[in-house]
């Protein structure tokens, strides 16, 4: 069994150095450095995968840079509607939410539907009064708006650009992939993950991605992986991409690497997709592929300094790029 580790991803998409300045840059690698430092400082106090995979991802939903949370971007409509998923590798329980947009941090309301409800996935309205009654807490829906977010919309209404279409060529800046997501393995050898997202610019009112979908944007299953994915949402669905990833580990008999690259690498682009996923097997090994500009991601191992990366390069452990 390989040390207890945590990897973070803050979205995968149009990220090129040209198009961040360097103390935007610095922002977002001292969040996601921050993020994972208290998840692996959790694990290694001998915390669970899942709390530690759940508090990742809270505090991503509470940091606006990225797309989940306070943040989030808005729908074709001007509003917010936010999806999650959480997955216990120990059990394959798991809980989810989708079109939500007045509770605080979704990724708690998903895990209450883990602990404290008979269902799976809750959506809207219903999502919103079990979490409230749960005891989570409520916000106003303009809580998770910011300006620049709705400058986003307005520049992509202006250009009648939707990000709905499955081709995932990032046109611009504003073309990146907001999911947030965090996998875990921790000293008792469970695994478990976690997925959240504000969804698409411009999106139309009612659509949900993989993001709260298990098996397409999250996984977790203690024979083999936990996985979080980011990228073009109808296309990993269309190839339940966190599944397919530990399909191929168990039936095919891929390594972790072999399978999240035969996934992300060459599976989804074939149907039009992009975007990338962090994945942490059994053993502890870690795989963090994508096929975009970019990928906001960290990861540590109980022990060992974190890694932190934006880029295509320096995308391995040891520092960040």
């Amino acid at each position: 069994m390989g040390k207890a580790v945590i990897a973070i991803h803050g979205g995968a998409g149009a990220i090129a150095r040209s198009r961040l300045s360097p103390e935007q840059e610095r922002a977002y690698v001292d969040a996601l450095s921050a993020i994972v430092t208290c998840g692996q400082a959790l694990l290694a106090g001998g915390g669970s995968a899942l709390d530690a995979v759940t508090e990742a991802v809270r505090q991503l939903e509470a940091c606006p840079l990225f797309n989940a949370g306070v943040g989030s971007v808005f729908t074709h409509q001007g509003r917010h509607e936010l999806d999650a998923c959480i997955m216990d590798g120990r059990t394959l329980e798991a809980g989810a939410v989708a079109g939500v947009s007045r509770i605080r941090y979704p990724i708690l309301a998903a895990r209450a539907v883990l602990e404290s409800s008979p269902h799976l996935l809750l959506i809207g309205e219903g999502a919103e009064t079990f979490a409230f009654l749960q005891g989570l807490e409520a916000v106003e829906p303009a809580f998770f708006s910011t300006p620049a977010r709705r400058a986003q919309l307005e520049r992509a209404q202006a250009a009648q650009q939707t990000l709905l279409d499955h081709d995932g060529a990032p046109l611009d800046s504003d073309r990146k992939f907001g999911t947030v997501g965090a996998v875990a393995l921790d000293l008792a050898g469970n695994l478990a993950a976690a997925t959240s997202t504000g969804g698409m610019t411009n999106k139309l009112a009612g659509r949900v991605g993989d993001s709260p979908i298990v098996g397409a944007g999250c996984y977790a299953n203690n024979a083999n992986v936990a996985v979080s994915c980011t990228g073009t949402g109808e296309v990993f669905m269309r190839t339940l991409a966190a599944y397919d990833i530990a399909a191929l580990m168990e039936y095919a008999g891929l390594s972790l690497q072999e399978a999240s690259e035969r996934v992300i690498g060459e599976k989804i682009p074939v149907l039009g997709g992009s975007g990338g996923a962090i994945a942490i097997d059994r053993e502890g090994n870690l795989a963090m592929p994508f096929t975009t500009e970019g990928m906001y991601r960290a990861s540590a191992r109980v022990g060992d300094a974190p890694s932190v990366g934006i880029y295509r390069e320096g995308c391995g452990e040891g520092g960040h790029g």
